[in-house]
Protein backbone atom coordinates (compact mmCIF):
# COMPACT_ATOMS: atom_id res chain seq x y z
CA UNK A 1 0.00 0.00 0.00
CA UNK A 2 1.73 3.23 -0.68
CA UNK A 3 2.57 6.07 1.61
CA UNK A 4 1.38 9.31 0.60
CA UNK A 5 3.80 11.92 1.40
CA UNK A 6 6.89 10.23 1.35
CA UNK A 7 10.01 11.60 -0.66
CA UNK A 8 9.49 10.38 -4.69
CA UNK A 9 13.52 10.94 -5.23
CA UNK A 10 16.55 8.89 -3.84
CA UNK A 11 18.24 11.10 -0.97
CA UNK A 12 22.10 11.63 -2.05
CA UNK A 13 23.18 13.53 1.09
CA UNK A 14 26.23 10.54 1.06
CA UNK A 15 27.30 11.20 -2.82
CA UNK A 16 27.23 15.08 -2.32
CA UNK A 17 29.74 14.46 0.89
CA UNK A 18 31.62 11.87 -1.00
CA UNK A 19 31.84 14.41 -3.71
CA UNK A 20 32.53 16.96 -2.21
CA UNK A 21 35.68 15.86 -0.09
CA UNK A 22 37.17 14.94 -3.15
CA UNK A 23 36.82 18.88 -4.62
CA UNK A 24 38.03 19.86 -0.83
CA UNK A 25 41.27 17.24 -1.31
CA UNK A 26 41.71 18.82 -4.95
CA UNK A 27 41.23 22.25 -3.63
CA UNK A 28 44.40 21.48 -0.85
CA UNK A 29 46.37 20.09 -3.47
CA UNK A 30 46.29 22.84 -5.78
CA UNK A 31 47.38 25.23 -2.65
CA UNK A 32 50.32 22.74 -2.17
CA UNK A 33 51.37 23.95 -5.88
CA UNK A 34 51.82 27.65 -4.66
CA UNK A 35 54.91 26.70 -2.31
CA UNK A 36 56.09 24.60 -5.17
CA UNK A 37 55.73 27.22 -7.83
CA UNK A 38 57.79 29.29 -5.14
CA UNK A 39 60.72 26.57 -5.47
CA UNK A 40 60.26 26.53 -8.91
CA UNK A 41 61.07 29.94 -9.15
CA UNK A 42 64.57 29.66 -6.87
CA UNK A 43 65.59 26.70 -8.95
CA UNK A 44 65.31 28.07 -11.95
CA UNK A 45 68.11 30.55 -11.15
CA UNK A 46 70.15 27.73 -11.62
CA UNK A 47 69.11 26.66 -14.67
CA UNK A 48 70.79 27.32 -17.54
CA UNK A 49 67.51 29.23 -19.34
CA UNK A 50 68.14 31.59 -16.82
CA UNK A 51 65.22 32.31 -13.90
CA UNK A 52 61.62 32.74 -14.16
CA UNK A 53 59.98 35.99 -14.66
CA UNK A 54 58.26 37.50 -12.26
CA UNK A 55 55.05 37.64 -14.48
CA UNK A 56 55.18 33.95 -14.70
CA UNK A 57 55.79 33.30 -11.01
CA UNK A 58 53.15 36.09 -10.37
CA UNK A 59 50.26 34.00 -12.82
CA UNK A 60 51.14 30.49 -11.87
CA UNK A 61 50.94 31.29 -7.73
CA UNK A 62 47.91 33.58 -8.70
CA UNK A 63 46.15 30.59 -11.07
CA UNK A 64 46.56 27.79 -8.33
CA UNK A 65 45.35 29.97 -5.61
CA UNK A 66 42.40 30.70 -8.01
CA UNK A 67 41.84 27.22 -8.26
CA UNK A 68 41.94 26.28 -4.61
CA UNK A 69 40.19 29.05 -3.67
CA UNK A 70 37.23 27.30 -5.97
CA UNK A 71 37.39 23.75 -5.46
CA UNK A 72 37.12 24.45 -1.81
CA UNK A 73 34.50 26.38 -1.66
CA UNK A 74 32.44 24.18 -4.20
CA UNK A 75 33.72 21.45 -1.79
CA UNK A 76 32.72 23.13 0.92
CA UNK A 77 29.18 24.16 -0.74
CA UNK A 78 28.50 20.29 -1.45
CA UNK A 79 29.29 19.39 1.59
CA UNK A 80 26.31 21.57 2.63
CA UNK A 81 24.38 20.37 0.19
CA UNK A 82 23.91 24.05 -1.14
CA UNK A 83 22.34 24.76 -4.48
CA UNK A 84 24.66 26.91 -5.56
CA UNK A 85 27.54 24.55 -5.55
CA UNK A 86 25.84 21.94 -6.99
CA UNK A 87 24.74 24.20 -9.70
CA UNK A 88 28.44 25.79 -9.91
CA UNK A 89 29.89 22.46 -10.02
CA UNK A 90 28.31 21.13 -12.81
CA UNK A 91 28.68 24.00 -14.96
CA UNK A 92 32.28 23.80 -14.23
CA UNK A 93 32.58 19.94 -14.66
CA UNK A 94 31.25 20.29 -18.22
CA UNK A 95 34.05 23.04 -18.82
CA UNK A 96 36.53 20.69 -16.77
CA UNK A 97 35.72 17.33 -19.32
CA UNK A 98 35.86 19.52 -22.51
CA UNK A 99 38.73 20.98 -22.28
CA UNK A 100 40.54 18.24 -20.36
CA UNK A 101 39.84 16.41 -23.32
CA UNK A 102 41.24 18.70 -25.45
CA UNK A 103 44.04 18.81 -23.27
CA UNK A 104 44.88 14.99 -23.47
CA UNK A 105 44.46 14.80 -26.91
CA UNK A 106 46.69 17.81 -27.51
CA UNK A 107 49.41 16.05 -25.28
CA UNK A 108 49.29 13.00 -26.47
CA UNK A 109 49.81 14.26 -30.19
CA UNK A 110 52.78 16.24 -28.58
CA UNK A 111 54.57 14.79 -26.57
CA UNK A 112 56.25 11.73 -28.36
CA UNK A 113 57.86 14.62 -30.92
CA UNK A 114 58.54 16.66 -27.36
CA UNK A 115 60.14 13.67 -25.64
CA UNK A 116 62.37 12.74 -28.61
CA UNK A 117 63.50 16.02 -29.42
CA UNK A 118 65.21 15.99 -25.06
CA UNK A 119 66.99 12.31 -26.41
CA UNK A 120 68.09 13.91 -29.42
CA UNK A 121 68.86 17.16 -27.49
CA UNK A 122 70.81 15.12 -24.95
CA UNK A 123 72.81 12.71 -27.50
CA UNK A 124 74.12 15.85 -29.28
CA UNK A 125 75.59 17.64 -26.14
CA UNK A 126 77.39 14.62 -25.27
CA UNK A 127 76.06 14.12 -22.30
CA UNK A 128 75.15 10.31 -20.87
CA UNK A 129 72.22 9.36 -23.34
CA UNK A 130 70.84 6.12 -23.25
CA UNK A 131 71.00 3.34 -25.91
CA UNK A 132 68.16 3.45 -28.43
CA UNK A 133 66.60 0.45 -27.65
CA UNK A 134 66.34 1.71 -23.30
CA UNK A 135 65.49 4.85 -24.28
CA UNK A 136 62.04 3.72 -26.82
CA UNK A 137 60.95 1.91 -24.04
CA UNK A 138 61.80 4.27 -21.13
CA UNK A 139 59.91 6.82 -23.66
CA UNK A 140 57.07 4.82 -24.08
CA UNK A 141 56.46 3.97 -20.23
CA UNK A 142 57.12 7.52 -19.35
CA UNK A 143 54.44 8.69 -21.76
CA UNK A 144 52.06 6.18 -21.06
CA UNK A 145 51.77 6.53 -17.25
CA UNK A 146 51.86 10.45 -18.33
CA UNK A 147 48.87 9.66 -20.72
CA UNK A 148 47.01 7.31 -18.50
CA UNK A 149 47.39 10.38 -15.57
CA UNK A 150 46.06 12.89 -17.67
CA UNK A 151 42.83 10.87 -19.04
CA UNK A 152 41.78 9.91 -15.35
CA UNK A 153 42.15 13.68 -13.97
CA UNK A 154 41.05 15.47 -16.74
CA UNK A 155 38.55 13.43 -18.46
CA UNK A 156 37.18 10.51 -15.83
CA UNK A 157 37.10 12.55 -13.16
CA UNK A 158 34.79 15.12 -14.64
CA UNK A 159 32.69 12.73 -16.63
CA UNK A 160 32.11 11.04 -12.96
CA UNK A 161 31.23 14.51 -11.81
CA UNK A 162 28.74 15.49 -14.29
CA UNK A 163 26.99 12.09 -14.16
CA UNK A 164 26.10 12.52 -10.21
CA UNK A 165 25.60 16.35 -10.07
CA UNK A 166 23.49 16.00 -13.16
CA UNK A 167 20.95 13.64 -11.70
CA UNK A 168 17.40 14.66 -10.69
CA UNK A 169 17.89 13.10 -7.91
CA UNK A 170 20.84 15.47 -6.83
CA UNK A 171 19.22 18.70 -7.28
CA UNK A 172 15.67 17.59 -5.68
CA UNK A 173 18.13 16.63 -2.72
CA UNK A 174 19.64 19.89 -2.79
CA UNK A 175 16.24 21.63 -3.10
CA UNK A 176 14.95 19.73 0.25
CA UNK A 177 18.25 20.22 2.31
CA UNK A 178 18.55 23.71 1.14
CA UNK A 179 15.54 25.24 0.59
CA UNK A 180 16.33 28.92 0.58
CA UNK A 181 16.66 30.32 -3.80
CA UNK A 182 19.93 30.86 -4.11
CA UNK A 183 21.42 33.37 -6.60
CA UNK A 184 22.48 30.87 -8.75
CA UNK A 185 18.81 30.06 -9.81
CA UNK A 186 17.90 33.03 -11.27
CA UNK A 187 18.95 31.85 -14.60
CA UNK A 188 19.28 28.58 -16.46
CA UNK A 189 21.84 26.64 -16.31
CA UNK A 190 23.32 26.76 -19.50
CA UNK A 191 23.18 30.38 -19.80
CA UNK A 192 24.96 30.04 -15.78
CA UNK A 193 27.80 28.13 -17.47
CA UNK A 194 28.48 30.87 -20.17
CA UNK A 195 28.50 33.57 -17.43
CA UNK A 196 30.72 31.74 -15.59
CA UNK A 197 33.24 31.51 -18.55
CA UNK A 198 33.14 35.07 -19.23
CA UNK A 199 33.73 36.28 -15.63
CA UNK A 200 36.78 33.36 -15.32
CA UNK A 201 37.53 34.81 -18.66
CA UNK A 202 38.00 38.50 -17.47
CA UNK A 203 40.21 37.51 -14.41
CA UNK A 204 42.29 35.30 -16.55
CA UNK A 205 42.81 38.30 -19.03
CA UNK A 206 43.59 40.86 -16.44
CA UNK A 207 46.17 38.64 -15.30
CA UNK A 208 47.55 37.69 -17.97
CA UNK A 209 47.63 41.84 -19.55
CA UNK A 210 49.42 41.93 -15.67
CA UNK A 211 52.10 39.78 -15.83
CA UNK A 212 52.63 38.55 -19.83
CA UNK A 213 51.10 41.56 -21.63
CA UNK A 214 51.41 40.31 -25.40
CA UNK A 215 48.18 40.11 -27.09
CA UNK A 216 47.63 39.25 -30.84
CA UNK A 217 45.97 41.89 -33.10
CA UNK A 218 44.78 41.38 -36.49
CA UNK A 219 48.47 40.22 -37.74
CA UNK A 220 50.66 41.27 -35.03
CA UNK A 221 51.78 41.04 -31.18
CA UNK A 222 51.60 43.72 -29.33
CA UNK A 223 53.26 44.08 -26.10
CA UNK A 224 53.98 45.75 -23.04
CA UNK A 225 51.44 48.56 -21.85
CA UNK A 226 49.31 48.70 -25.29
CA UNK A 227 48.83 44.65 -24.51
CA UNK A 228 48.27 45.34 -20.94
CA UNK A 229 45.33 47.79 -21.91
CA UNK A 230 43.84 45.66 -24.30
CA UNK A 231 43.68 42.53 -22.37
CA UNK A 232 42.27 44.99 -19.03
CA UNK A 233 39.74 46.08 -21.79
CA UNK A 234 39.01 42.74 -23.12
CA UNK A 235 38.73 41.79 -19.69
CA UNK A 236 35.79 44.70 -19.03
CA UNK A 237 33.99 43.49 -21.51
CA UNK A 238 33.33 39.70 -20.64
CA UNK A 239 32.86 40.92 -17.03
CA UNK A 240 29.75 42.71 -18.47
CA UNK A 241 28.90 39.83 -20.90
CA UNK A 242 29.02 37.72 -17.44
CA UNK A 243 26.78 40.23 -15.91
CA UNK A 244 24.22 40.44 -18.74
CA UNK A 245 23.76 36.92 -20.14
CA UNK A 246 23.61 35.67 -16.41
CA UNK A 247 20.25 38.92 -16.12
CA UNK A 248 19.35 37.27 -19.68
CA UNK A 249 19.31 40.31 -21.63
CA UNK A 250 19.00 39.88 -25.35
CA UNK A 251 21.63 42.85 -25.78
CA UNK A 252 24.43 40.90 -24.24
CA UNK A 253 23.99 37.58 -26.26
CA UNK A 254 24.41 39.38 -29.57
CA UNK A 255 27.48 41.56 -28.16
CA UNK A 256 29.05 38.06 -27.69
CA UNK A 257 28.16 36.26 -30.81
CA UNK A 258 29.16 39.53 -32.50
CA UNK A 259 32.31 39.75 -30.33
CA UNK A 260 33.65 36.06 -30.69
CA UNK A 261 34.25 36.26 -34.65
CA UNK A 262 35.91 39.29 -34.14
CA UNK A 263 38.41 37.83 -31.44
CA UNK A 264 38.47 34.49 -34.03
CA UNK A 265 39.58 36.42 -36.66
CA UNK A 266 42.14 38.28 -34.92
CA UNK A 267 43.45 34.98 -33.57
CA UNK A 268 43.52 33.45 -37.08
CA UNK A 269 45.68 36.39 -38.65
CA UNK A 270 48.35 37.11 -36.13
CA UNK A 271 48.67 33.47 -35.76
CA UNK A 272 49.32 32.91 -39.32
CA UNK A 273 51.51 36.25 -39.82
CA UNK A 274 53.40 37.58 -36.79
CA UNK A 275 56.15 35.88 -35.18
CA UNK A 276 55.80 34.09 -31.70
CA UNK A 277 59.63 34.17 -31.00
CA UNK A 278 60.01 37.83 -31.98
CA UNK A 279 57.44 38.32 -29.47
CA UNK A 280 58.77 37.02 -26.69
CA UNK A 281 62.22 38.65 -27.13
CA UNK A 282 60.53 41.96 -27.04
CA UNK A 283 58.91 41.17 -23.38
CA UNK A 284 62.49 40.56 -22.10
CA UNK A 285 62.92 36.86 -21.92
CA UNK A 286 66.19 36.11 -22.85
CA UNK A 287 68.12 33.86 -25.78
CA UNK A 288 68.16 30.72 -24.03
CA UNK A 289 64.28 31.19 -22.86
CA UNK A 290 63.51 31.86 -25.89
CA UNK A 291 65.63 28.73 -27.99
CA UNK A 292 64.00 26.48 -25.55
CA UNK A 293 60.39 27.72 -25.83
CA UNK A 294 61.32 27.67 -30.02
CA UNK A 295 62.38 23.97 -29.39
CA UNK A 296 58.97 23.15 -27.53
CA UNK A 297 56.72 21.39 -30.07
CA UNK A 298 53.81 22.81 -28.51
CA UNK A 299 55.10 26.48 -29.74
CA UNK A 300 56.81 25.36 -33.08
CA UNK A 301 53.74 25.70 -35.53
CA UNK A 302 51.49 27.90 -33.03
CA UNK A 303 50.51 24.26 -32.26
CA UNK A 304 49.39 25.12 -28.66
CA UNK A 305 47.81 28.56 -29.99
CA UNK A 306 46.11 26.97 -32.64
CA UNK A 307 44.79 24.77 -30.40
CA UNK A 308 43.23 28.07 -27.95
CA UNK A 309 41.55 28.69 -31.42
CA UNK A 310 39.39 25.42 -31.52
CA UNK A 311 39.17 26.08 -28.45
CA UNK A 312 37.53 29.65 -28.69
CA UNK A 313 35.13 28.21 -31.62
CA UNK A 314 33.51 25.87 -29.79
CA UNK A 315 32.67 28.33 -27.24
CA UNK A 316 31.56 30.56 -29.95
CA UNK A 317 28.54 27.65 -31.30
CA UNK A 318 27.79 26.97 -27.12
CA UNK A 319 27.19 30.90 -27.72
CA UNK A 320 24.98 30.07 -30.40
CA UNK A 321 23.07 27.70 -29.45
CA UNK A 322 22.07 29.78 -26.28
CA UNK A 323 20.13 31.95 -28.44
CA UNK A 324 16.77 29.88 -27.44
CA UNK A 325 16.99 31.32 -23.72
CA UNK A 326 17.17 34.91 -25.22
CA UNK A 327 14.23 34.95 -26.70
CA UNK A 328 11.13 34.07 -24.70
CA UNK A 329 7.29 34.62 -25.72
CA UNK A 330 6.36 38.25 -24.47
CA UNK A 331 4.22 36.97 -21.30
CA UNK A 332 6.76 34.77 -20.05
CA UNK A 333 8.32 36.04 -16.91
CA UNK A 334 11.20 34.53 -14.63
CA UNK A 335 9.09 31.93 -12.49
CA UNK A 336 8.73 29.90 -15.46
CA UNK A 337 11.73 30.02 -17.66
CA UNK A 338 12.79 26.43 -19.19
CA UNK A 339 15.78 24.19 -18.05
CA UNK A 340 15.37 26.04 -14.70
CA UNK A 341 16.71 23.43 -12.47
CA UNK A 342 18.96 23.03 -9.71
Amino acid sequence: MPVYGAPTYKDRGTGLVVFGVFQIILGLLAALMVPLVALSAFMSRLAPGGAMRPGQFISGVATYAFAAGALLSLGIGSVQMRRWARALTLVTSWYWLIMGALVTVLVTAVLPVFMRSVLAQMKQSGSDAPSPEMSTGIMAVVLTIMIVFLAFFLVVVPIAFVVFYGRKDVAETCRRRDPVERWTDRTPLPVLGASVAFFTGAVYMVLVGMTTPMFPFFGRYLTGIPAAACFVLLGAVDIYLAIALFRLQSSGWWIAVIAAPVRILSMILTYAMADLMQAYSKMGMSDAQVQMLNSNPMFRGHIFLWWSLISVLLFFGYLVWLKRYFNPPASATPEVLPAQVG
